[in-house]
């Protein structure tokens, strides 16, 4: 709707972002442009108890609303909860999912502007005010959805606030493994829940064979997730450097990781959410690009991509219609080799 809400005040606002992970992270940057417009309004999120993490300690947020699916047993149950979060008498909700549950609590909200991106036709009852999405890389366009309100993006990025406490952790953990301050330091993210965005384990293993043959100073840290232990397994096995390797015993919480992450020389891996870790960290990354666009990679020198660049791509599929993911499985590690060399001398030139 165009009717003009840039004077508005609100004293309490919510924002609606459930999931996924990384999503959330590249959403850690609207609390801190919407406290410096209204510097006297409380700001609460809405999120989803896997993503809450990336949020703590966040300065800008007065409250994480944490959805835990596990405990809602019932629809009853669920829709009570959904109404206790509406009724903390916001004046503006931000929808940037429109999610059934975010929908939800849209409905049940008293708020006087209830704001997200064009709603197709048969939800746009359940706004006050909406904008069109303008095209580019998720940072700048979520922060570009706010300017209906005055905002302007002078460039904020996502940010990760951990603690003095978990830097000093990241820093004993890899201490522990050997890392001194003459190391190069790359965290390794191999793993992801779909085959068409997950680059073979044994290139990542291979590549990083080839990235010790040349210099033997590099450490990698390897990360995984629930049930991901076999694929970085695989890694080390084809590696063949074990003392250039790091895989912790138990898995990392996200907040372990990204303390890891943020002490990194550069980050590489597949399109997941430990990428956007490293722009909220200022961290340089590399990232293989299977389906998935490239449209998710930062438009910032010290954030790329490596991708086949076949006909097919992107094709943005859980399955590849070819069936052999060539993208991917064909995409040798001397083709990235020359990419991960060019992406760790410019992070190593970093500030």
């Amino acid at each position: 709707m165009t009717k003009d809400i840039s004077q508005i005040q609100p004293k309490r606002i919510l924002i609606c972002q459930l999931r996924q992970i990384g999503d959330v992270v590249l959403t850690t940057h609207i609390p801190e442009l919407l406290k410096k417009r209204f510097p006297y309004a409380s700001i609460d999120f809405f999120t989803e108890k896997k993503c809450a993490p990336v949020l703590a300690n966040n300065p800008y947020i007065s409250d994480i609303k944490i959805l835990d699916k596990n405990k809602l047993a019932n629809f009853a149950k669920e829709l009570a909860f959904y109404w206790k979060i509406a009724r903390n008498n916001y004046d503006l909700v931000i929808d940037f999912q429109q999610l059934p549950r975010c929908r939800f609590v849209v409905l049940f909200s008293r708020a006087a502007v209830r704001f997200t991106s064009s709603p197709p036709w048969y939800n746009r009852w359940l706004y006050t005010h909406w904008t069109k999405l303008k095209n580019g890389h998720p940072i700048p366009r979520k922060a570009k959805m706010l300017e209906p309100f005055g905002i302007v993006w002078n460039g904020e990025r996502p940010h990760i606030f951990l603690t003095t406490k978990e830097q000093a952790e990241a820093r004993a953990l890899l201490t522990t493994h050997g890392v001194t301050a003459n190391d190069i330091l790359v965290t390794v993210a191999p793993t992801h829940h779909s085959a068409t965005r997950r680059w073979p384990a044994r290139h990542y293993g291979k590549l990083i064979n080839l990235a010790v043959r040349e210099n033997k100073r590099i450490k990698f840290v390897l990360f995984y997730g629930p049930g991901e232990r076999a694929c970085v397994e695989e890694v080390m096995a084809t590696a063949q450097c074990p003392t250039n390797c790091i895989l912790p015993k138990t898995m990392l919480s996200l907040r372990q990781m990204a303390a890891v992450i943020e002490k990194a020389d550069l980050h590489f891996g597949n399109c997941s959410s430990p990428r956007h870790f490293a722009v909220a960290l200022n961290t340089p990354s590399l990232t293989v690009i299977g389906a998935a666009g490239t449209g998710w990679t930062f438009d910032s020198p010290e954030h790329t991509h490596v991708i086949k660049n076949l006909p097919c791509q992107p094709c943005k599929q859980e399955t590849c219609a070819r069936g052999n993911q060539p993208c991917l499985q064909e995409l040798y590690p001397e083709e990235v080799f020359p990419a991960f060399k060019e992406a760790l001398r410019t992070s190593l030139q970093h500030p």
